[in-house]
């Protein structure tokens, strides 16, 4: 996609009211909740069996494999959002995108894990502008590092509430955990659906389906 393209990013109204984008989420999840739920069983079903039998491959996961599986909610989120059937196999659909992902993954958690060594501010700063990394990746077509900076670009301009908005994610998940670990199945599954309607909103003018085929594989 052409600079000039992506430059209308930093003109497009960067504003959301967090609460309509929690309530279209939560639409999303409604559409296909029974898929949503069975998809995030199975994550956590993996994520068991490596904590539980191998954990000391607890890192080849979360690198390896975490960000594709993740992935596969922003993508189910753009087939509903399309008016588009979804099956079961659709939430696997981020193994196209296998090494762009692992790979933006990856350098955007050593540069926050260096940010905050060194000052914190600077990490959780990091923290905040990567949220729509792997979203530019996907539905953008940009390279690892153009997704990074693309997305901590469009997050600077109104970064605040994009903090806010992940200090609520963040505890959301935490209830989640609380209610035994069963309110994950919903809560993390939204956490995704959120990211994805806000971006959505944000980037439709400037990643329309005509400009960006998702079929393809962004570039590593």
């Amino acid at each position: 996609m052409e600079e000039a393209r992506l430059n209308r990013l930093l003109t497009v109204p960067v504003d959301f009211d967090i609460k309509e984008s929690f309530a279209k989420a939560w639409e999303l999840f409604k559409a296909q909740a029974l898929l949503h739920i069975i998809y995030m069983m199975l994550i956590l079903s993996i994520q068991g069996i490596v904590v539980i039998y191998i954990q000391e491959y607890m890192i080849l996961y979360s690198a390896l494999l975490a960000p594709p599986l993740y992935s596969g909610f922003f993508l189910v989120a753009n087939k509903i959002s399309r008016g588009e059937s979804v099956m079961y196999p659709d939430f696997f659909g981020g193994f196209r995108f296998w090494m762009p992902l692992v790979a933006i993954s990856l350098l955007s958690q050593v540069l926050v894990a260096l940010g905050l060594f060194a000052l914190i501010i600077p990490g959780v700063y990091l923290a905040v502008g990567y949220l729509f990394s792997m979203l530019m990746g996907i539905f953008g077509g940009l390279d690892v590092w153009s997704a990074m900076e693309w997305s901590r670009k469009l997050i600077t301009r109104n970064w605040w509430q994009f903090f806010a908005l992940l200090m609520i994610l963040i505890a959301m998940n935490v209830i989640g955990l609380l209610l035994a670990g069963i309110g994950l199945l919903v809560t993390f599954p939204m956490t995704f659906l959120v990211l994805y309607v806000i971006f959505e909103q944000l980037t439709q003018d400037v990643f329309s389906e005509e400009e960006v085929n998702i079929t393809h594989e962004p570039q590593s």
